[in-house]
């Protein structure tokens, strides 16, 4: 059996993790960032496919009559034509919640350091600015608490709830919205009640034609002002044009993204230049004990799918 791993270079930081327990399942080819030319000509007798963020699209499982098999690192699968996939019979497993825990730390993370300053002072610090102050404790920055205030949550699945226990921790108010229906909980509320009544807002839902650019210049307009704004779910939820116009205008305090339209960042990304922003380049699921669960997860799918006990298939 042959199992093609494309982009191995996404899940190892300086060789921190090892793919050879592939190898029980057969023979491993494995490329840290497959060329289009390569994959093209690798994936003609593939049987197994793994892959973070490569495109697998309908050209390429045409070219593969013995491709049966497509294993996501990732939880998100937007990079995958599964119509295609469903068309031609191939299983495509996602890693369904190994980030959820890092994922919610560093929400809760984007809204600490928000709200006390922290990064803010220790820059002010390490430039010189305690020791030229006059007073011990310069109140150079605005902080503030974050009990009290109303955090809503656009999505509920795994990682919004996470961040929803830790919030309700902090005396944070919650509440949610979500296209799904669900029980009667006055948490759960319409989109337009969320935005004008949240002073954080933080996304969690996937990528579809129902939530692409779901954030745009009419959305952002409906805001709470000074509402701070996080997305750690994916780039294309959110038009990045009116996210940077929304901070410029002051309708927006900050915002905090780990991604985004194009990744990686391209030179002419203009939320680079926002004002009160902070990006980190989708890291939210970087720690080596997340790494390795997800090394698991993925495993442990190939594992059932040969069993024919498939699980977390998202190509039903």
């Amino acid at each position: 059996m042959k199992i093609l791993i494309t982009d191995s270079a996404t899940l190892k930081s300086n060789g921190d993790l090892s793919l050879e327990v592939f190898k029980k399942f057969g023979q491993v080819f494995e490329y840290e960032a497959i060329s289009r030319q390569e994959l093209e000509k690798e994936i003609i007798d593939t049987d197994i496919l793994l892959c973070n963020k490569t495109i697998i699209d309908k050209t390429l499982m045409d070219k593969s009559p013995t491709l049966r098999y497509i294993g996501l690192f990732a939880t998100g699968y937007n990079n995958i034509d599964i119509a295609t996939a469903q068309q031609k019979g191939i299983v495509v497993c996602n890693a369904g919640s190994y980030s959820t825990n890092a994922v919610a730390q560093q929400v809760i993370g984007f809204i600490l350091n928000f709200y006390t300053k922290i990064s803010e002072y220790d820059a002010f610090v390490k430039n010189g600015g305690w020791q030229r102050s006059p007073v011990f404790s310069p109140l150079v920055f605005p902080s503030d608490e974050v009990w009290g205030k109303t955090l809503g949550l656009i999505g509920y699945g795994s990682i919004a709830k996470a961040v929803e226990k830790v919030a309700l921790a902090l005396g944070m108010n919650v509440i949610v919205y979500t296209r799904t229906v669900r029980e009667e909980n006055p948490k759960f509320v319409s989109l337009d009640y969320l935005l004008q009544n949240s002073d954080v807002v933080s996304v969690h839902c996937p990528l579809n034609d129902q939530s692409r650019e779901m954030f745009n210049a009419e959305t952002f307009e409906k805001f709470k002002d000074g509402a701070y704004f996080i997305n750690t779910a994916r780039g294309g939820v959110v038009n990045e044009k009116a996210l940077f116009d929304a901070l410029e205008s002051g309708k927006l305090s900050g915002a905090a993204i780990d991604v985004l339209t194009e990744e990686p960042m391209n030179k002419d990304c203009i939320l680079k230049t926002a004002k009160n922003i902070t990006i980190t380049p989708h890291t939210c699921w970087a720690p080596l004990t997340t790494r390795k669960r997800l090394l698991g997860i993925v495993c442990d799918n190939i594992a059932a799918f040969l069993d024919g006990k498939t699980q977390n298939n998202v190509a039903k």
